[in-house]
């Protein structure tokens, strides 16, 4: 598959097909997301170790991502890895509909983790089809069809359990995977040359500010959006009464403002410049685990997602724009891979370690102590951003 360049015009049937694969993939991934926390608690009653088994998700991501932009970068193709990743989204949700305790769960999202590793090679095949200086553009278009796939399966996935009980959106999960794969076999790839890893200069290369700090920054941001939006914000809202299309709209909402960040990031990205956004993303998340903390009902619940939602949608294309924007061609699945593991490290530490703070004080005083801690972390570190 040819690479784009100023003087080629785009692709649109190969960014078309790209699109598709990337949007069924985030539908396998979260149509069943929505529910899963009390999916999860309803089968392994310790909010410790409920954190534990959602944290896997990001446990095996942090692992798997960055081998395969390594590997990527190694054979020179990108589809192999893909293909396998896709294979895994279905695997693990498969797993997850019939586990009966904690071992099936947590062998599940650890499947789903090593499946997400894909996301590295799709990242850098949609953004190869653009221009250089589209770069953040087209990751940020790439983070709206994101978006869009994960709305599309979390809007489903209350009707789905009251239609058919939970294992049905764990079928379809799969069913989604299975689908990206047949759309990802007829896109075609031209082999590019062999580029065999080299520790120094992988070593290199991670230690790269304009690499590092963005990678790091989006840990922080993905800290607060798992702690909150992915975990303990449904286990809140559950205890005000909310039932399984409360839940799948309170998820749907949240993704309904990571999608208008994503937009306001994508028209403002080049008028306002980096920082800017990256300081009202890292405040929005600050408020909407705020929010959380002193959310005396329902209604309050789900203005802390409508914050934190709108956060990372502002925050999350910027970053992962930045942490290739200066990076060869040749590395930049590379990069990508240490971008994508060093912010899984917020998606298994999120869950974790809210998980064992909740229990210890309460779901509530850890949102307040956490968005206290994401506030201070992140202004602090934008500022080192080039």
């Amino acid at each position: 598959m040819a690479e784009s360049s100023p003087s080629q015009p785009l692709n649109k049937k190969l960014i078309a097909a790209v699109i598709a694969v990337v949007f069924l993939y985030w539908v396998s991934l979260y149509l069943y997301v929505p529910t899963l926390p009390v999916y999860v608690q309803g089968k392994v009653d310790d909010l410790a170790l409920a954190g534990i088994i959602l944290s896997m998700y990001g446990l095996w991501q942090m692992f798997s991502r960055m081998p395969t932009g390594i590997v990527a970068d190694w054979i020179g193709r990108r589809k192999p890895n893909i293909f396998i990743g896709l294979l895994l989204t279905g695997l693990g949700a498969w797993i997850m509909s019939g586990a009966q305790g904690s071992s099936g769960l947590l062998v599940g999202r650890a499947i789903t983790g090593i499946g997400a590793g894909a996301w590295v090679p799709l990242v850098v095949l949609f953004t190869s089809l653009f221009p250089a200086k589209d770069l953040i553009r087209a990751t940020a278009l790439l983070t709206v069809v994101n978006t869009l796939g994960r709305m599309a399966g979390t809007v489903s996935t209350g009707f789905l359990n009251n239609l058919g009980g939970y294992p049905l959106a764990f079928h379809l999960a799969g069913a989604a995977a299975l689908l990206a794969i047949v759309v990802l076999l007829v896109i075609p790839e031209k082999r590019r040359a062999v580029q065999p890893p080299s520790l120094r200069k992988l070593g290199a290369l991670f230690i790269r500010p304009e690499v590092l700090v963005p990678s790091l920054l989006s840990a922080v941001l993905h800290y607060g959006d798992w702690t909150g939006s992915f975990t303990f914000l449904p286990i809140l809202a559950s205890r005000y009464g909310a039932g399984n299309v409360t839940l799948s709209l309170l998820m749907t909402l949240n993704l309904a403002m990571v999608l208008l960040g994503n937009a306001i990031s994508t028209g403002a990205v080049k008028r306002l410049g980096e920082k800017p956004l990256l300081v009202t993303s890292f405040i929005l998340m600050g408020l909407g685990l705020g929010g959380g903390a002193l959310a005396p009902s329902l209604t309050y619940v789900f203005l802390a997602q409508f914050a934190a939602g709108c956060a990372f949608g502002v925050g999350y294309p910027v970053l992962m724009g930045m942490s290739i924007k200066k990076v060869d061609t040749s590395e930049q699945n590379s990069a990508m891979g240490l971008h994508q593991s060093v912010y899984a490290l917020g998606m298994f530490a999120g869950p974790w370690l809210s998980g064992l703070l909740a229990k210890a004080i309460g779901v509530q005083p850890m949102f307040g102590i956490t968005a206290g801690a994401i506030l201070v972390v992140g202004l602090a570190g934008q500022r080192l951003v080039d």
